[in-house]
């Protein structure tokens, strides 16, 4: 039997492929839900709340979904329930509901249908306590029949019964019945209580759900880029790429250098 050469013992056995790449793509996903996480925290820490007016429709089951066209432009039908409620919250998809029952035939009963005109149902939550501006007291909730042509928007009925009305510049409702008195729209720094709202059912306890929309009413959605913090020119998503693109990267160079051990 021949002499071990010296200085070189028995070769290391090499780990098999399969399972190197098993524990390259566990590593993978553990690192991306790690980015995304982090990424998505941020986001919602950066999102700005607003406070205004938002518009609301009631649909055929009665619950109440976020209008997809603003009050001076949306027509509705003889019967139909509109509705309006001041909060402070980010964009439409936290937007909160009006409160309390609301129905066209309780609302309109007193109103008897007349030929060349229209009777809308108008439901008015001025908030709570936790959402006024300076100080103020928000009314309680009102509710009202408005009378009006058979061609008006939902902009001339509510102003058929919630006098007075106050819009800035770019036709952003302000206040309704004078409320609030002062500001529109404006950014809120920090999460406010909303007082006893719940904000997440209608009067009937059905989700009504608060879909994006694009509506006139939404003042977060009026500011630069997406009040959600997403309209911010890729920011996130670039970061979330390039460190998925490095992680990728170290994994081929380690399945290459398994290879060449293999070899």
């Amino acid at each position: 039997m021949s002499p071990r050469r010296p200085g070189r013992g028995p070769r290391a056995a090499a780990a098999p492929l399969p399972t190197v790449l098993g524990t390259l793509v566990t590593a993978l996903v553990a690192a991306v839900t790690a980015l995304a996480l982090t990424l998505v925290t941020a986001g919602a820490a950066q999102a700005t709340e607003y406070r205004y007016w938002s518009f609301w429709q009631q649909d055929k089951g009665g619950a109440w979904v976020y209008a997809t066209q603003g009050p001076s432009v949306a027509r509705p039908d003889d019967g139909d329930v509109e509705g309006f409620r001041f909060a402070v919250s980010a964009d439409s998809r936290s937007a909160v509901r009006p409160r309390g029952a609301a129905d066209f035939d309780t609302i309109c009963a007193d109103t008897p249908a007349r030929g060349g005109s229209k009777r809308i149902a108008v439901v008015v939550d001025f908030g709570t306590p936790g959402d006024a501006t300076g100080g103020e007291t928000p009314p309680k909730t009102r509710t009202a029949c408005a009378r009006v042509g058979s061609d008006a928007t939902t902009a001339d009925a509510l102003s058929a019964v919630a006098k007075p009305l106050r819009y800035n510049s770019s036709a952003l409702l302000c206040a309704i019945s004078g409320y609030p008195k002062n500001g529109c729209g404006e950014p809120v720094s920090g999460k406010e209580s909303k007082g006893e709202d719940s904000g997440g059912k209608d009067s009937g306890g059905k989700d009504s759900g608060g879909e994006d929309s694009g509506g006139e009413a939404s003042a977060g959605e009026r500011g630069s880029g997406t009040a959600d913090g997403s309209g911010d020119g890729g920011g996130p998503s670039v970061g979330l790429l390039a460190g998925v693109g490095a992680i990728v990267a170290l994994g081929a160079a380690a399945v290459w250098q398994a290879r060449r051990r293999r070899g």
